[in-house]
């Protein structure tokens, strides 16, 4: 017996009559009837008895009947499975970010994300700028997030976020009371300044040096994050990129444009070398709708 055969087998168990079976299944009467008699000499006894227009299953068909619900369960289960697959409802992702945007965008998109997902399955990490490099290249992770990106050659990038580096303080230090903030208003304050060799101070710095300002710190910190904690904390003033301080929503900070205008740009990178799974696709637009609400709200 086929599965064609035991799902007929089934139906006419279940309906009683060739007419309600051949109904449920979408067939003609005279399809049903055939295939039972068919089946019933393809085993060589038979599976019911007809009284009244009616069939009555065989001790053997119920048996045949019982013992064939397992793998119809299975069927079910693999139909809906592939639902989900079709209607990208489950599955999984492995993401990684750098802390400006594995603490602002990428959750706002995860929430959005699995809001209609709940069957997904997401590995995300946070790390340092080469490790999300080094991860993507590898495969270890299917997508990258990352603040300030050269060329790569086996890296396909998209920018989904740009803006300026912004100031932030507490609202009652003297500098709030200011429109903007340029390098020579840090000169007397303590200042908590992005570590030399990242991107945040690779761009700070070259910002101060436009101005022609001398580049003194009091804290420097590694990430933005960083920044915005100690800057909460009246620990000094801070610049850096316009995500950090105002996407978490727990920080109680004046925040104001610093010039020289300094652009941060957020980018995802994918590989060249593998494509992107229909689940990291679909991530992948969500990130974007969030970026582009956080635009509009900085606007």
């Amino acid at each position: 017996m086929n599965l064609r055969q035991i799902e007929l087998l089934r139906a006419v168990v279940r309906c009683e009559t060739t007419v309600r079976a051949a109904h449920e299944l979408g067939l003609s009467q005279p399809a049903v009837s055939n295939a039972i008699k068919q089946l019933e000499g393809q085993l060589g006894f038979p599976l019911f008895e007809r009284i009244n227009n009616r069939l009555f299953p065989t001790t053997e068909a119920r048996t045949l009947y019982r013992d064939s619900d397992p793998l119809f369960l299975i069927h079910a289960a693999l139909e809906a499975k592939v639902q989900e697959f079709k209607e990208n409802r489950s599955g999984n992702i492995r993401l990684i970010a750098t802390p400006p945007l594995g603490y602002s965008v990428i959750p706002a998109a995860l929430r959005r994300f699995l809001a209609t997902r709940p069957k997904m399955r997401v590995f995300f990490d946070i790390r340092r700028f080469e490790t999300v490099i080094d991860s993507v290249d590898s495969g270890v992770a299917e997508l990258g997030f990352v603040v300030g990106l050269g060329d790569h050659p086996d890296l396909d990038s998209e920018v989904f976020f740009s803006d300026r580096m912004v100031c932030v303080m507490r609202p009652e230090h003297p500098l709030a009371s200011k429109n903007k903030i340029v390098p020579s208003d840090l000169r007397d304050v303590p200042f908590i300044a992005p570590e030399r060799g990242t991107k945040m101070g690779t761009l700070l710095r070259q910002a101060f040096a436009t101005a022609n300002e001398p580049f003194d710190f009091t804290v420097e910190v590694r990430y933005c994050h960083t920044a915005c904690v100690l800057a909460e904390s009246a620990v000094g003033v801070a610049v850096v990129d316009p995500l950090s301080p105002v996407f978490s929503g727990r920080f109680n900070l004046a925040i104001r444009p610093f010039e020289p205008a300094t652009q941060v740009s957020a980018s995802v990178v994918r590989s060249r070398k593998r494509p992107l799974s229909r689940s990291a696709q679909a991530f992948l637009r969500d990130v974007r709708k969030v970026a582009g609400e956080i635009n509009e709200k900085l606007v």
